[in-house]
């Protein structure tokens, strides 16, 4: 995509903006391969261990309702960097705890902050050309999907060569390089909305109140990052037991395997821009129900696992790139607002499905993660057809 395809968006600051959403949201997710080296150095419980994901996730819900509303009123550029730094000094918290709570405290810190990402993609979807929307969105969502997949790989890979708080510094400084270039490349920008910030959040509610799309979609969206965690966050477990006995940087390369569900961010965008975002949804949620069966074999065939990780991954994507283009349609000067209500019920659905998996699996084992995949994924597919028998009633009424 060259300048002339969008307004105020050069390849280059697609790229640059692709790459700060995956590298800030990776930071989310760095410590999932390391739980088990974590759990030894800390002397942490491993039914204790689902604690550390579950800041960062509930955090990160926390400031998408009361942060990634001001991108409605304030200057985005400048909120974009101050969320860089402060996601910043979290990582490196991180990187110099020696305990839980330390821990914890810089990854909720990195969490809360790191929603700069879902100030950039509505700021991305406001600067684009309609006609380009759904693409330019895809291609972000693809640095998203990248960044939650291969950080789990980088961080593998760093851990096994030193130590796993190096995944941090590291982490911190390429954090440090991007916010410069951003505050370099991004164009300043404010809406011209006459509200006050406690309005901005209430509006938020009444948003749902008044446009069923968003909730359908919101709805959608518990179930898959619920789906998501459910699958990731015992998965290190899984895959440093019997029979497998991988190390930090082999757990950390099954993000490889997950980075597949990339692809499908750009085939989701045009298929929106061409107004088939239904047929794309309803196609991700029964992949997001099939990927279960192959996961059901997991701990007895590594072929079945990864053909699994990569349905399953392909399949949230796609509902999820589907369902952003869904909600971007609607109430343009509400972007972020209408974002932040569906990124909030995003990332509880991923809190809840964290806390649940490691809750199941220290207690019942790894049947129990797929009876609940496979019933959780068959609820968000009954829920869609309803909608959809209900949009076909109203259009013939």
């Amino acid at each position: 995509m060259n300048s002339k395809q969008a307004q105020g968006l050069s390849a280059w600051l697609v790229f640059l903006m692709a790459f700060a959403i995956g590298i800030t949201v990776a930071s989310n997710y760095y410590a999932q391969p390391l739980l088990h080296s974590i759990t030894d150095d800390l002397h942490i419980a491993v039914k204790h261990a689902g604690f550390i994901i579950m800041a960062a996730q509930f955090s990160y819900a926390i400031g998408l309702l009361f942060i990634t509303p001001l991108g409605d009123k304030m200057e985005r550029k400048r909120l974009i960097l101050i969320l860089m730094i402060l996601s910043t000094c979290g990582l490196l918290i991180s990187a110099t705890s020696k305990s839980l709570w330390m821990l914890m405290l810089g990854t909720a810190m990195t969490g809360l902050f790191s929603t700069v990402a879902q100030v950039l993609i509505p700021f991305a979807a406001t600067l684009s050309s309609p006609e380009h929307r759904g693409k330019i969105v895809g291609t972000l969502m693809s640095g998203m999907l990248l960044g939650i997949l291969l950080g789990r790989a980088f961080a593998g890979l760093v851990s096994s060569m030193t130590d796993w708080h190096y995944v941090y510094w590291i982490a911190a400084s390429i954090m440090t390089i991007v916010t410069l270039l951003l505050y370099l490349s991004l164009p300043s920008y404010k809406n011209t909305i006459n509200i006050n910030y406690f309005q901005l959040l209430f509006s938020i509610g009444s948003l749902y109140q008044q446009e069923p799309v968003l909730r359908i979609r919101s709805l959608l969206a518990i179930i898959s990052f619920a789906l998501f965690s459910l699958l990731w966050t015992p998965l290190a477990f899984v895959l440093s037991n019997t029979p497998y006995h991988y190390s930090d940087f082999i757990i950390g390369l099954f993000g490889l395997a997950g980075a597949a569900g990339a692809l499908g961010s750009p085939i989701v965008g045009r298929l929106s821009d061409k107004g088939k975002g239904f047929l794309a949804t309803t196609i991700g949620l029964i992949l997001l129900l099939a990927s279960w069966l192959p996961l059901s074999l997991a701990e007895y065939s590594l072929f079945a696992l990864i053909l699994g990780v990569i349905l399953l991954d392909f399949a949230v994507q796609v509902t999820h790139v589907s369902n952003m283009n869904a909600i971007y349609q609607i109430r343009p000067e509400a972007r972020s607002r209408m974002n932040t209500g569906y990124m909030v019920s995003y990332f509880i659905g991923g809190m809840l499905g964290s806390i649940a998996s490691t809750y199941l699996y220290s207690n019942y084992g790894w049947l129990a993660i797929i009876i609940s995949g496979t019933v959780l994924g068959s609820l968000g597919l009954l829920c869609w057809l309803h909608y959809l028998k209900s949009v076909r009633h109203a259009k013939t009424v």
